[in-house]
């Protein structure tokens, strides 16, 4: 009896001992240096796409080179019990990471990103079709935002993003930029409410490139309806005949006239939508306008506009502008097999 509770004993500190070892040689192999890049690279990147499972992040892992043993990947992040913590995206996994230095860069999460950029005055179907071109983004469009809902911004996200997540958020930082500014506006301006401010804003953006003109742009409008006067802004006719498409040549008389919805050489006040997706400098500019008693504006050859508060100064402007525009199209070289106008 005495020498079977001893060999009972005996089996159960050996027991003991191989379990010590075992549990030693896995924390050893978890803590040792990984395999090194293939390729003398100093990384390697490693795509775990959402809803990645432990079992299937440490299969692609020992797939993709950068851990020798998925089995003591896996034991290893069971033991700090953080198997819930590690989070999908795509890696650049430094070259001999061990697999406990790989375990924390999933917990943290910094995975490589990825960027967007939506440019003012783009209308929404254009940025749309932005979003929907971009390869590192994942699934179809079924968000359909109104004109002028998008937020101009560079937009940062990782590989595998839903293109309906990032038109949400678009969406989303559009509405939290508007509501702020409309908070801080100048009191008695002819503008009933924030879908109105939108819909001048995006005239304002269309008609400059240059951002310290926003401002007297918009008082211009704001001072035309406050008079009742039309604003005749060319680019809400092009968007009434290709709903912002460039014409990809000047205006013509006849479509000056043309009566659309758009047109406010024809109609009176605002469009009854926005015209492009205006930035937050430009909805700023219409909520707080530059005090001027400019009536009109036209460009001034160099990229920006010159403003006038009587008809007369602005014909002068609009006949420099004239003669700018004849001296350029007499700079322009003829092409090849046709003689230049003397």
């Amino acid at each position: 009896m005495r020498f079977f509770l001893r060999a009972i004993l005996l089996i159960l500190v050996l027991a003991v001992a191989a379990a010590g070892l075992g549990a030693w040689h896995v924390w050893s192999r978890f803590e040792a240096p990984g395999p090194p890049a293939a390729f003398g690279s100093d990384e390697t990147v490693v795509a775990l796409p959402r809803g990645t499972g432990l079992n299937r992040i440490a299969e692609t892992l020992e797939a993709q080179g950068v851990i020798d043993n998925s089995l003591i990947f896996r034991a290893g992040v069971m033991y700090f019990g953080k198997a819930s913590q590690l989070k999908a995206g795509e890696y650049a996994i430094p070259s001999g990471a061990s697999p406990r230095q790989i375990m924390d860069i999933l917990i943290e999460g910094k995975a490589i990103v990825y960027k967007l950029t939506l440019p003012e005055g783009l209308t929404t179907a254009m940025a749309l079709d932005l979003v929907a071109r971009h390869p590192s983004l994942e699934g179809s469009i079924s968000r359909a935002p109104v004109e002028g809902a998008l937020l101009p911004e560079t937009y940062i996200f990782n590989r595998g993003m839903p293109r309906d997540e990032l038109i949400a958020r678009m969406e989303r930082d559009h509405q939290e930029v508007l509501d702020d500014l409309w908070a801080r506006r100048v009191p008695n301006l002819p503008i009933a409410s924030k879908e109105e401010a939108v819909i001048l804003a995006s005239i304002v953006e269309k008609e400059t490139g240059v951002a310290s003109e926003r401002p007297l742009v918009a008082g211009v409008f704001i001072n035309r309806l406050r008079r009742g006067m039309k604003l005749q802004s060319d680019p809400t006719i092009i968007y009434g005949l290709t709903r912002g498409v460039p014409l990809g040549r000047g205006i013509r008389k006849s479509e000056i006239e043309k009566a659309t919805p758009y047109n406010t050489y024809v109609i009176n006040g605002l469009p009854p939508t926005p015209i492009a997706n205006p930035g937050r400098e430009s909805i700023a500019a219409v909520l707080n306008p530059a005090a001027t008693d400019a009536l009109f504006f036209v460009a001034d050859g160099s990229g920006g506009h010159v403003f006038a508060a009587t008809l007369a100064e602005h014909e002068r402007n609009v006949a420099n502008w004239r003669d700018v525009e004849r001296r350029r199209a007499a700079e322009v070289p003829a092409t090849e097999g046709q003689k230049a106008v003397p």
